[in-house]
C-alpha cells in the first residue's frame, strides 16, 4: 500500500510527499470551509494514461485583515484516502483558486472559490483500491524566501495547514466494450454469433484487462429505427469475453452495452451493422 503525506514543495506548488505528515504553521490562519464539490459532483472515469481534469469549487471565510496572495501563501484542494495524518494515497490539486467576495463582516471575509484537479493515472494511481470515493481537503500553504546571499546566508521557509474531510469524490475505472457479429451477411432466418469483450483500466499494470462476471446486455436497432432494444443479458467471462447467439431476422445493427459498477464506469459498444439476406 503507498502511503503518501499531503504537503507543500517549492514555489508554493502543492505535493505529496512520502517523508512526513503535515504539521500545522505556528500561526495557523483561521479559516473556516463551505463543502468542497469536485466535478459537479459526478464520478470521474480515469483510465491507464491519458490525464484528467476536472473542476473543483468551494467556499470559506477569513478575517478580514488576512488575505492569499498567491505569491507567498496559496490555497488549493486535495483529494486524499485513508487518514489525513497518513493518507493511503493523495492527489494533489491546482495550487492557485480563483476567488470571489460573496459576503463580509465587520471581521470576516466570504469567497466563493474555484480551482482544477488533474488526476494522472500513471503518477496518481497505482491500485484497484484507488477506484473509491476519496476525500477532499483544503490546503494553506506558506513561504518566506530570503535569496540575499551578500552576507552569506539564505533561507527559505515553508508551511502547511491542511482542512480535511470538506467533500468527496468517486474515482472510477474507464471501460471498454466491443462487439463483432458473424457471419456477415447472413441468411434470414440463420443463426447469428455476437462476440465482444469487457475491459476495463487495471492501474497497477497501466493497461486494460478482462472484467469477469459482468452482466453486460446485447442491443439491437432494426434499420430505419431511431432507438435500440434489449435482446438478452450476457455475463462476461475469461479475459471479459462476451458471446452469444441470436436468430437473424432483420437488418440492423447489434451493440453490447454495460451499466457500470461502483468502481468501473458504463460504456456502450461501437454498432456493428449485419446485413439479412
Amino acid at each position: 500500500m503507498r502511503k503518501l503525506a499531503i504537503g507543500a514543495a517549492v514555489s508554493g506548488a502543492l505535493a505529496l510527499t512520502g517523508l512526513a505528515a503535515p504539521t500545522a504553521l505556528a500561526d495557523s490562519p483561521d479559516l473556516t470551509f463551505g463543502a468542497v464539490t469536485v466535478n459537479k459532483g459526478k464520478p470521474i472515469p480515469v483510465g491507464t494514461k491519458a490525464a484528467v481534469t476536472v473542476p473543483v469549487t468551494y467556499s470559506y471565510t477569513r478575517p478580514d485583515d488576512f488575505e492569499v496572495d498567491n505569491k507567498n501563501s496559496f490555497l488549493g484542494i486535495a483529494l486524499y484516502r485513508g487518514a489525513l495524518v497518513e493518507t493511503d494515497n493523495a492527489i494533489e490539486g491546482a495550487a492557485k483558486s480563483s476567488c470571489t467576495t460573496t459576503a463580509t463582516t465587520d471581521t470576516t471575509v466570504t469567497e466563493s472559490c474555484s480551482t482544477k484537479l488533474t488526476i494522472d493515472p500513471r503518477e496518481n494511481l497505482f491500485e484497484g483500491a484507488d477506484a473509491t470515493t476519496w476525500k477532499a481537503a483544503a490546503v494553506y500553504t506558506e513561504q518566506a524566501i530570503d535569496e540575499d546571499g551578500s552576507d552569506d546566508h539564505i533561507s527559505f521557509h515553508i508551511g502547511s495547514d491542511v482542512w480535511g474531510n470538506l467533500g468527496t469524490a468517486k474515482l472510477q475505472r474507464i471501460s471498454k466494450v466491443t462487439v463483432n457479429a458473424t457471419p456477415e451477411p447472413v441468411v434470414k432466418g440463420r443463426t447469428l454469433t455476437v462476440k465482444g469483450a469487457l475491459t476495463r483500466a487495471d492501474w497497477n499494470t497501466g493497461k486494460y484487462a478482462g472484467y469477469k462476471g459482468q452482466k453486460v446486455t446485447l442491443q439491437f436497432k432494426a434499420k430505419g429505427a431511431s432507438t435500440y432494444t434489449d435482446v438478452k443479458t450476457v455475463t462476461s467471462g475469461t479475459g471479459g469475453a462476451l458471446s452469444t447467439t441470436v436468430k437473424a431476422s432483420k437488418d440492423g445493427s447489434y451493440r453490447y452495452k454495460f451499466a457500470g459498477t461502483s468502481t468501473t464506469a458504463a460504456k456502450t459498444s461501437a454498432a456493428d451493422y449485419v446485413d439479412v439476406k
